[in-house]
């Protein structure tokens, strides 16, 4: 199993999702490769390793999932295209804990690529059926109304076949803005990446941590400056680190990372280093 954390009553696990690879230059935008490869090795086709962790937070009330990884649907030429070194277990990893797939109660999607929203629906002996089919999957509005009706960019990662399972069914539950899923857990809107979305907090018994998606890919995203090539909109991205980097400090905040291959969680100093 792999990295835990214990966040006051909570219990958050890693669980795999599986790993890819993008250009670097792509991840880390018009950050000059010989100052971003400082922090994040590439290799000499200038890709980087990526991780898709979904978070499970087990809580006294409810067990609550955080992005889905990159699911069992990806075709053969999908896989060669993103790299995919190692193949989305989250079903096994579940079982590990104790856990089934129906014993999932709420699915938060930070947004709709597929490498985060690829295990909504899993591969089947009848074509996919919903992963977590006992689940809420809490979406913003404004997401889902891309995922229903993508742009030209969107369309290249707002796969329909991630989605069709969970349209017109009970278990999809839109929000906006900002709404609490279960106690000490909440979403908040903040555009940024995409127009549609959200982010992450958690607190228990007066610790608090935050997922802010891709917002903050990579612990070695930590200056506000460095972003993604991925983002629709990178000043409000920018503003937006800046905001809730400033709120981490007054809250003591865990960090939490999605995409991050070497470091789950953190906390960091002044200048942006993982502190031990």
């Amino acid at each position: 199993m792999k990295n835990r954390l214990h966040l006051g009553s909570f219990e958050l696990c890693w669980l795999d999702g599986g790993t890819f690879a993008l250009d670097g230059g792509a991840m880390f935008g018009v950050v000059p490769k010989k100052v971003w490869e400082k922090k994040y090795r590439a290799d000499n086709e200038n890709f980087i390793p990526l991780a898709a962790w979904p978070i499970l937070v087990k809580t006294p009330e409810a067990l609550v999932l955080i992005e889905t990884g990159i699911g069992n649907k990806l075709t053969e030429k999908q896989r060669k295209i993103f790299r995919v070194h190692h193949a989305w277990n989250v079903p096994a990893d579940l079982e590990s804990l104790g856990i089934s797939r129906e014993d999932i109660d709420v699915v938060v999607l930070t947004h709709g690529d597929f490498d985060h929203a690829g295990g909504i629906a899993m591969e089947g002996p009848s074509g996919p059926g919903l992963t977590f089919p006992n689940a809420r999957h809490v979406i913003q509005k404004q997401d889902w109304d891309d995922v229903l009706n993508p742009n030209r960019r969107a369309a290249n990662s707002y796969w329909a076949v991630n989605f069709e399972a969970l349209k017109n069914t009970g278990n999809l539950s839109l929000v906006e803005g900002e709404e609490h899923i279960s106690k000490g857990i909440r979403v908040i809107h903040t555009g940024g990446h995409h127009a549609g979305h959200q982010v992450v907090r958690l607190e228990s018994q007066g610790q608090v941590a935050l997922h802010l998606g891709d917002l903050f890919p990579t612990h070695a995203h930590y200056n506000p400056l460095w972003v993604m090539a991925y983002d629709d909109f990178p000043l409000e991205v920018i503003r937006l680190k800046e905001q809730w980097q400033r709120q981490a400090k007054a809250d003591n905040a865990w960090f939490l990372f999605y995409h991050d291959p070497f470091v789950q969680y953190c906390k960091f100093d002044e200048e942006g280093t993982v502190l031990p």
